[in-house]
């Protein structure tokens, strides 16, 4: 298989657990922050969706300039948010399909204006500062979720909540 192919299907495989996550978010608890130094949910959950479009454009760019980078759409429910992770998500499946493995081992960079943040291959980009950030991030949202008393989905099996019913 593939490295770009071994991408896709773990994209998709993990779009489904990151759907199941965000759509428990209840509407009123949006604003919710456990921590004055935490996000509120739903910037949070709006990063969660957001990264979901980076393997695209890390395959396809040779860089991230965030200080130019559009702003995510309005989001005011999890419906909302879903349709923002699914529609990344085909972006990202569509970028990858088209990139070559041999284009994957060229550097990309992210920046911010004049000051770079990193610059490394595109194959480690796509693993760390896209899928592995959004699974921390996703995690991250499973204990605001935990802390709100709202059942958690099971990512890799059931949950202590599914097993519960």
């Amino acid at each position: 298989m593939s490295l770009t192919h071994a991408l896709i299907a773990e994209m998709k495989q993990e779009a489904s657990s990151t759907k199941k996550m965000l759509a428990q978010i209840p509407t009123d608890k949006m604003n919710w922050t456990p921590h004055p130094k935490s996000m509120e949910m739903k910037k949070l959950a709006t990063h969660i969706a957001g990264l979901a479009s980076w393997p695209g454009i890390v395959a396809k760019t040779s860089e991230l300039d965030l200080a130019t980078m559009s702003p995510a759409p309005e989001i005011n429910t999890a419906t909302d948010l879903v349709q923002y992770l699914e529609q990344n998500v085909q972006s990202s499946i569509e970028a990858l399909f088209q990139a070559s493995d041999e284009s994957l081992n060229e550097n990309w960079v992210l920046k911010k204006g004049d000051h770079i943040i990193l610059e490394m291959p595109r194959k480690v980009a796509i693993r760390s500062m896209s899928l592995n950030h959004l699974y921390h991030h996703r995690a991250q949202l499973g204990v605001y979720l935990r802390l709100l008393d709202v059942p958690i989905p099971g990512m890799y099996g059931p949950s202590a909540d599914d097993l519960a019913h």
